[in-house]
């Protein structure tokens, strides 16, 4: 497959960050860890649900303005949906395409997977896309340990 470069504004970047597990650091060097569930687009401004500070306080909700936040880190290792297009590839050839704008891999233009795995299908090719899925995902974790 080849490598097409594209550009991603910083406000949905972020969008593309919803429902992930985030540490925020702000300008001041407070630590803010938690679930990202929604960014202002007018000023950057992010709402964390089921956080927790630098001293280990919870919170229910934290907001944060835009203005104070340093940085975001996205602390779990993503799904390289690149490689597990390829990796699916080889057991589909030619049946498989990977939509990056969408974050989808397309298999047999029926079955959709995205980084939490198979979302549109079912079958017996949908549960082999799962299977390949389950191992590609298990074999990026035990690399990054």
């Amino acid at each position: 497959m080849a490598r097409k470069l594209q550009r991603v504004s910083i406000s949905s970047g972020l969008t593309d960050l919803i429902g992930r597990q985030v540490m925020v650091v702000t300008i001041g060097q407070e630590v803010y860890k938690g679930t990202l569930l929604a960014v202002s687009p007018d000023n950057l401004s992010v709402c964390l649900g089921d956080a927790i500070d630098g001293a280990g306080k919870r919170f229910y909700r934290v907001v944060l303005n835009g203005s104070t936040v340093s940085k975001i880190v996205v602390e779990k290792i993503l799904v390289d949906l690149r490689r597990l297009a390829e990796r699916i590839e080889r057991v589909f050839p030619k049946m498989v395409r990977l939509n990056e704008e969408a974050g989808v891999v397309i298999v047999m233009d029926k079955i959709r997977v995205d980084e939490k795995g198979v979302v549109e299908g079912s079958g017996p090719a949908a549960e082999r896309v799962a299977a390949i899925y389950r191992e590609f995902v298990h074999e990026q974790a035990q690399s990054s340990t």
